[in-house]
């Protein structure tokens, strides 16, 4: 089967790519790995690699050509494949190169067999489809969980319409349909963790050939979509996680094939017996969701074990880990160990109970901050050191800017800052940014061998959104004069809010603002960020008295909470950091004029 090639998208803001050059040309063998050809944005050059083996049947762009993301570029598969209905520009166009081709601009799909699918006995053969793939999201993204599928099988999509959202370990996405016609396929169920690139669902005209586009293979055996579809028909071709599953009875040292990246992650760090794992993510994938169930199972052993013993032991750790202990005691069938035990009466609830609650799956967002909140606040030795500045310099700085800009002084003119006053936040971020430079232990990243200091600092921000606590992060805000750091933050918490930001920018910062004022907060406790050494929570504003000459005046004030990893710095050094910081924001006007 012609297997098609597309130009990737690197990043959001990426239409089309350069084709710079081709390393393997038609009639090439083509062996999974081998450089295909390298491809250009306006920024960076890219290597695309073969994910098939086969022959490169034809190649649709020119070296120098400007190809729009997403669309195919060439196609491989075995000689006598048909490839016309992935040529860009239509089966009149003639490709740039092709190999020769059968007389049938498209190769009807095998017959499948009788007692394959219910509702009718052969595949569609049509015209093809048109494949929606998993986006990649940022350069280290792998693969993305499908969160939630808005289309079915058989319903009818317009250009632009929601097709499913899908989730990153750090954000969520929304994909839109770029063509019209009907739901043909859908390939990976709810909850999936799919490959970036790889075909999702199929788009086209009732009768349309999907087949070839299904990663599992399972739909050469589908009734096609007809205008006179039964009710029934849909859920015949949703393949999604209906994989083969990975047994539980493997020898000791012996893991599944497929195990995506943050599955793996998971069990390398809550010591899950990864061979016990049932996979149910496509192509018998284990996926993270199958390596919590392991962890509810108590089915883990301690990080001295590993996996040197039997699948299946029964261990006496904690939480049922498997130890060493475990490993010199004499090896005792977990059924005959365990008798079996009666069953406990539990009262029905009565609907008036049931009505009460409500139950939600936790989302891949949710699952990481809480992931991460407890990762830092168990491996950090984190403390807290509160205080307050006097905002007056500030809120009057603020006044003034908007009367400026009342008046009609815009940017043109010289104002930029009166024709769109900062924020508290703004001008809060601009004094960290410039204070952090002489204090390089709260601009810095620590682990157990090494301290990591920036001459540079990349500001985190904390975003609230629907979804989540997002942090992304402001790169090289030391360099920003205020103006264009105030315009860097609004797009960054916009992105997040909308559910487009890049994952690129949702990591690398070296220290995080947080900001409650808004809802009335006057202190908390926020928590790092690893492996940054601090973050600084911003309170809202209160009122204050001090005696000044003899007599009580009444100011505003802001608090501010700075949490440091005693572990990196200790308690001196931070709150000189806090006394600079508060010496910085009470004179801000001054500081602005030095940048």
């Amino acid at each position: 089967m012609a297997i098609p090639i597309i130009m990737p998208r690197q990043g959001q803001s990426v239409e089309s790519c350069l084709i710079g050059k081709w390393h393997k040309q038609v009639g090439d063998s083509v062996a999974a790995g081998d450089l295909l050809f390298t491809y250009e944005t306006d920024k960076a050059t890219f290597d695309e690699t073969a994910k098939v083996s086969g022959t490169m049947l034809a190649i649709f762009a020119a070296e120098g050509d400007d190809v729009p993301c997403l669309q195919n570029v060439c196609v491989i598969g075995q000689p006598g494949d048909s490839f016309a209905q992935f040529d860009p520009r239509g089966g009149a166009a003639p490709a740039t190169e092709t190999l020769a081709a059968p007389a049938a601009a498209v190769a009807p799909v095998a017959a499948a067999p009788a007692a394959a699918v219910a509702v009718a006995p052969a595949a569609p053969s049509g015209p093809a489809g048109t494949p929606v793939i998993m986006p990649r999201q940022g350069q280290s993204v792998e693969s993305c969980l499908i969160g939630k599928w808005h289309k079915q099988v058989g319903d009818a999509v317009a250009e632009g319409d929601l097709l499913f959202t899908y989730e990153t370990d750090k954000a969520t996405f929304d994909e839109t349909a770029k063509v019209s016609g009907t739901m043909l396929a859908i390939f990976a169920a709810e909850g999936d963790d799919v490959p970036c690139l790889q075909n999702v669902c199929v788009i086209g005209q009732p009768g349309d050939s999907f087949a070839q586009f299904d990663p599992t293979g399972a739909s050469a055996a589908v009734a096609p979509v007809t205008e006179t579809v039964a009710p029934a028909a849909p859920a015949a071709v949703q393949t999604g996680s209906a994989n083969a599953h990975i047994g539980t009875d493997l020898p000791a040292g012996a893991l599944p094939e497929k195990i995506s990246p943050r599955a793996r992650a998971l069990a390398e760090k809550s010591g899950a017996d990864l061979r016990q794992a049932t996979a149910t993510g496509p192509q018998g994938r284990v996926i993270s969701r199958d390596v919590e169930a392991l962890i509810a199972a108590g089915k883990v052993s301690t990080g001295a074990v590993g996996t040197a013993f039997p699948a299946g032991l029964a261990g006496t750790g904690l939480g049922g880990a498997v130890s060493l202990q475990d490993l010199s005691a004499p090896t005792v069938p977990v059924a005959a160990a365990t008798p079996a035990a009666a069953p406990i009466a539990v009262p029905a609830a009565t609907p008036a109970a049931a009505d009460e609650i409500r139950v939600e799956k936790h989302s891949n967002i949710r699952k990481v901050i809480a992931r991460s909140m407890q990762a830092s606040l168990s491996q950090m030795a984190q403390l807290t050191l509160n205080t307050s500045f006097d905002a007056t310099d500030l809120l009057a700085l603020r006044a003034r800017l908007k009367k400026a800009g009342e008046k009609g002084l815009t940017a043109e003119m010289g104002f930029a800052l009166a024709e769109k006053a900062p924020t508290i936040n703004d001008l809060i971020l601009f004094a960290v940014s410039r204070v952090l430079s002489r204090h390089p232990a709260c601009n810095a990243h620590y682990d157990d061998e090494k301290m990591t200091y920036f001459s540079r600092v990349h500001l985190g921000v904390a975003v609230d959104t629907p979804r989540g606590l997002m942090v992304p992060t402001v790169f090289a805000a030391d360099q920003m004069d205020l103006p264009t750091l105030a315009t860097e933050v609004k797009a960054a918490a916009k992105a997040c809010q909308t559910g487009t930001i890049s994952p690129d920018a949702l990591k690398g910062g070296t220290f995080t603002v947080t900001n409650l004022g808004s809802l009335g907060i006057e202190t908390f406790t926020p928590v790092i960020n690893p492996p940054q050494t601090c973050i600084l929570g911003v309170n809202t504003i209160v009122t204050k008295v001090r005696e000044v000459n003899g007599e009580v005046k009444v100011y505003q004030a802001i608090p501010l909470s700075l949490t440091f990893d005693h572990r990196a710095l200790d308690g001196a050094p931070a709150a000189r950091f806090l006394q600079d910081l508060v010496r910085v924001l009470e004179n801000i006007s001054l500081a602005l004029m030095h940048g």
